[in-house]
C-alpha cells in the first residue's frame, strides 16, 4: 500500500467493499474511544491513548487485498463471550478480519474497545 499522508487518505484509497468498511470501523473506534485521535502509525490507522502515534497504542486497522484487520494490542485480555477476537504473532495482541459491513457489530466491538482503553490506561499508569 502506498503511504498516505493521514488516516482519511488511508480509507479513501481503499477499494469497495474494504473502503466502506474501513469507514464504518472507524466510526465506532471513534465513537467508543472519545478524545482519542486516529493517526498513521507505522503505515496503518492507530489510536493511541499517549500524546504521539504509537505511545500507548489502543486499537489499530490495517488494509489487506480481501479483508481489514481490526487489531487491539491487549485484545489477549479482553472479556470476548464471541470468541471472534483471534490471537496475534505478537504476545497479547488480538484481531477481527472484517471483510464486509455486516462483520461489524457496533455494540460488541463498542465493547471491546472500552475494555481495551481500560487495560491500556491502567498500564500507561504503571
Amino acid at each position: 500500500m502506498a503511504k498516505f499522508a493521514n488516516v482519511d487518505e488511508y480509507l479513501a484509497a481503499l477499494a469497495e467493499p474494504l473502503r466502506e468498511v474501513g469507514q464504518k470501523v472507524r466510526s465506532v473506534i471513534d465513537g467508543a474511544l472519545p478524545g482519542v485521535e486516529a493517526a498513521l502509525w507505522h503505515g496503518d490507522p492507530t489510536w493511541s491513548l499517549g500524546a504521539a502515534p504509537g505511545k500507548a497504542p489502543v486499537v489499530f486497522v490495517k488494509a489487506y487485498p480481501a479483508y481489514l484487520t481490526l487489531g487491539l494490542w491487549r485484545g489477549q485480555e479482553i472479556s470476548d463471550p464471541s470468541g471472534r477476537i483471534q490471537p496475534m504473532s505478537r504476545p497479547g495482541m488480538g484481531s477481527v478480519k472484517l471483510r464486509s459491513v455486516a462483520d461489524i457489530d457496533v455494540e460488541l466491538f463498542t465493547d471491546w474497545l472500552r475494555q481495551a482503553r481500560e487495560l491500556e490506561s491502567a498500564e500507561s499508569a504503571k
